[in-house]
């Protein structure tokens, strides 16, 4: 059997989907700090926001609108939010605070996916590999 060396080079694929503690953005005031200076992009049913952090790594927070459902609708809809981020995150580009803005509508993994995929292509995170 081949033993394979752990490191941060490893493809996307062999590396854990996971989640860190350091890669969520919370509080209000940090939260709030990237609303105030926000760079936005839109979409159907959900609404990125997006500042520079000076760090080695992205930080991510879930927002919903005022009228989205009772609170087990709501963490349905972060939960689906963070499980969307933890298989595209090997993808966007380090160093950015992101609000996702859910607007209330069919919340489903895959319509979370496609949404969360298209407002970071639009803002031009996504790490190209040109080949």
């Amino acid at each position: 059997m081949i033993e394979r060396e752990k490191n941060a080079a490893e493809p996307p694929a062999l590396k854990k989907l996971i989640f860190p503690r350091q890669e969520r953005l919370k509080g209000r005031d940090e939260i709030g700090e990237v609303f105030r200076r926000k760079k936005a992009v839109s979409g159907a049913g959900a609404k990125l926001f997006i500042l520079k952090n000076g760090l080695s790594h992205n930080r991510i927070a879930f927002t919903f609108s005022r009228k989205f459902g009772n609170a087990a609708e709501r963490n349905r809809a972060k939960r689906l939010g963070r499980e969307a981020y933890r298989h595209l995150r090997y993808e966007i580009k380090p160093g950015h605070d992101l609000v996702l803005l859910v607007y209330p509508g069919n919340d489903n993994f895959n319509l979370r996916l496609t949404q969360l995929r298209d407002l970071l292509d639009r803002a031009g995170l996504f790490n190209r590999i040109i080949q």
